[in-house]
């Protein structure tokens, strides 16, 4: 992802999967208060990988652009924008 930013995802709802459009990305648990350490995670080669912090399973779809999400709604917005 060099040259751009990197994601920033959440898991607020609770939901089993997300499925994400990157390989590279943060993860922040739930939001703002009840977020975790926001940890960046890297997938190599795998296409899943858990959140050390929450336990979130996260899969990688490449159908999806890097700023969605399956279900819809994970991708953190940044409110300074």
């Amino acid at each position: 992802m060099a040259g751009g930013s990197v994601p920033h995802f959440h898991n607020t709802a609770g939901h089993a999967v997300i499925e994400i459009g990157v390989k590279e990305f943060m993860c922040i648990g739930a939001l703002d208060p009840f977020d975790h350490p926001h940890v960046f995670l890297d997938m190599g080669a795998d296409t899943e990988i858990v959140c050390p912090y929450c336990s979130t399973l996260y899969r990688y779809n490449p159908a999806l652009a890097a700023h969605e999400t399956v279900p819809p709604g994970c991708l953190v917005l940044d409110k300074a924008a």
